[in-house]
């Protein structure tokens, strides 16, 4: 892995702000009205290497870390964009890279990175388990040198616009495990080769995030798309799972600064009672608060990504990130939504569906209050709360 210099991680913001000045907001609004999915962006994003940073350069990637990655993706929702549309593509390379074999990295990694395939699909959540992962139902049966799956999934974004899915699913019953988080398995599975075992049912919503349920019959995955070792599925996804929170808070922490951006420049221009209405401390304060909390949150960001660079435990920092960012994000959202007004609610100035977006990530893809749960049981050492 290649370790950028401050030059370098400015030049990656800029080139990135310069690819998103070809998608303006209009373009973003437009998809959002007609629940499009922004083909044409995610294509560029492809064709200049951005979706691949993460992959190594033998590989055809760029070989850059998951700091870099972060950038790249709070530079796109800054500019008024919707990095989700990728993002998945970047996270769940953390579980490929780090527990695939040399065999599946070949196969793959390369046509991921040239755009030939499509990895946007990360297949862990089901209707009846929701955040309890170790619950999950889909079922891979082992029947010679294939995995039989059946089952279903939900909230799986991108499932239509993805060549490839991480598929999470039960390889041994969990009443015949010692410890709840065995017995399940991860796959790369050919969602093309099994179009016809796979029915995807979009979920309508109020962002636009492609957003789906998967029904798998007699889906077929060949043994050697197994990640890692059988049964041991639920640790090597942690690594996808803690890239996904680093990457989610760099895409708040993006949101949060569109938002301090936005509420700067129309509380200077706005005027009521001939003067700014920035000079009100009712409006100036709190973009000043979620400013500090941004800031704040950007660092526990970076903490956490450049923990996962150096191949160290990341769990506590990278949930602690998304926590941070999130919720100093939505302070940012309400500052913005406040100081527009009534103007805010005008989709013509984004405000809304940015607003409507940023409050997505207090849920996903982990509920805030498992977060802080989290850090009571497994950082402070409290009693479990639930």
């Amino acid at each position: 892995m290649t370790v950028s210099t401050v030059e370098e991680v400015d030049l990656i913001r800029q080139s990135v702000r310069s690819l998103c000045e070809k998608f303006p907001e209009s373009y973003w609004r437009q998809t959002d009205e007609k629940k499009e999915y922004p083909e044409k962006f995610i294509q560029t994003l492809t064709e200049e290497g951005w979706l691949s940073v993460l992959i190594p350069e033998k590989y055809g990637g760029a070989g850059l870390g998951m700091y870099e990655a972060g950038v790249i993706l709070e530079e796109i929702n800054r500019s008024g964009g919707n990095a989700g549309a990728g993002h998945a593509q970047m996270y769940t390379m953390g579980a490929i890279l780090r527990h695939g074999n040399e065999y599946q990295k070949q196969r793959y990694l390369p046509k991921i990175a040239s755009g030939e395939l499509r990895l946007q699909a990360f297949g862990i959540t089901e209707p009846t388990a929701g955040s309890d992962t170790t619950s999950i139902e889909t079922t891979a049966e082992k029947r010679g040198d294939k995995y039989i799956v059946n089952g279903q999934k939900i909230w799986i974004s991108r499932t239509e616009h993805s060549d490839l899915m991480l598929l999470l699913a039960r390889t041994t019953p969990k009443d015949q495990v010692k410890k709840k988080t065995d017995g399940l398995s991860l796959f790369i599975l050919d969602m093309q080769d099994q179009k016809n075992n796979i029915t995807i049912r979009p979920i309508d919503t109020m962002i636009n995030h492609a957003t789906t349920e998967v029904f798998f019959e007699n889906t077929e995955i060949p043994e050697e798309n197994l990640i890692g070792e059988e049964g041991k599925g639920f640790k090597q996804v942690l690594s996808g799972m803690n890239a996904e929170r680093i990457l989610i808070a760099a895409e708040s922490i993006g949101d949060g600064k569109y938002f301090i951006d936005k509420a700067v420049q129309y509380a200077n221009e706005r005027e009521v009672f001939n003067r700014p209405i920035g000079k009100n401390q009712g409006v100036q304060f709190p973009i000043s608060q979620a400013y500090m909390d941004i800031e704040a949150a950007a660092l526990m960001r970076d903490k956490a990504a450049n923990l996962f660079d150096a191949g160290e435990n990341c769990g506590p920092e990278a949930n602690m990130a998304k926590y941070l960012s999130t919720e100093a994000t939505w302070k940012a959202a309400n500052a913005a939504m406040t100081t527009f007004g009534g103007y805010g609610f005008a989709t013509e100035y984004n405000i809304e569906r940015k607003f409507r977006e940023a409050r997505l990530f207090i849920v996903a893809p982990v509920t805030n209050n498992l977060v802080i749960s989290y850090v009571g049981q497994h950082v402070l050492g409290l009693p479990r709360s639930f």
